[in-house]
């Protein structure tokens, strides 16, 4: 190859991957904004003042885990979940319905997070959960191309509706553990929707249906 044309070629080399570092930023704005829109609190934080915050504008990295045995609660307490009959049904928009035992829904791969509650007024928990990420169910189901939402069901008629498109951006998962102890039955056993940026009457306890549509 003659200099001149090595030198092109270099030079189309070197523009194609600016182009490409150039549109990756670009599309990574979105996620850097919401990033950078987040208050990093720092260690040490009153608990008291967190209670009246908005989980969706802080950055929770610094804060320290809060022992199980201080966890506020809210809703019921006292539903029962007999495990032998107990299934995660997963149906709605998807070509591969889903019925899942509490011993099928251990075996897939877990996810553990650090994430605050808030329950407005009355208490903050910033807990470190583990289970089960929503984007691997709704994976497994064979979510319909045109399926926009997920409404995520507990078995005692509380519900909340999530954007499908905020799976993969927010910290999202059906816990089973939390602090590393099996959920408590005060807490939702056996599985509670953790849904970061979202106050805790959001976070559904004994969840047993999820609806894609």
């Amino acid at each position: 190859m003659h200099y001149s044309g090595l030198m092109m070629y270099t030079r189309r080399k070197i523009l194609k991957r600016l182009s490409i570092l150039f549109f990756g930023i670009v599309l990574n704005i979105p996620s850097l904004l919401w990033a950078q829109a987040k208050k990093i609190l720092p260690k040490g934080f009153k608990k008291e003042e967190l209670k009246d915050m908005n989980p969706a504008e802080i950055d929770n990295r610094n804060l320290e885990v809060d022992p199980l045995t201080q966890f506020g609660t809210m809703g019921p307490t006292d539903v029962d979940i007999d495990l032998k009959s107990y299934r995660l049904k997963i149906t709605g928009a998807v070509k591969r319905p889903l019925s899942l035992r509490y011993d099928q829904i251990l075996k897939y791969p877990s996810l553990t997070e650090v994430v605050l509650l808030i329950c407005p007024g009355f208490f903050s928990n910033n807990g470190r959960w583990t289970g089960v990420s929503l984007r691997v169910l709704i994976q497994e189901a064979q979510v319909s191309k045109e399926a926009k939402y997920l409404d995520i069901r507990g078995a005692y008629e509380k519900g909340i509706r999530i954007p499908l498109k905020d799976i993969d951006p927010k910290r999202i998962l059906l816990a089973y553990r939390v602090n590393g102890e099996t959920l408590p039955q005060k807490h939702g056993f056996p599985l509670r929707l953790v849904y970061e940026d979202a106050y805790g009457y959001d976070w559904v306890k004994y969840v047993d249906e999820i609806v894609v549509s």
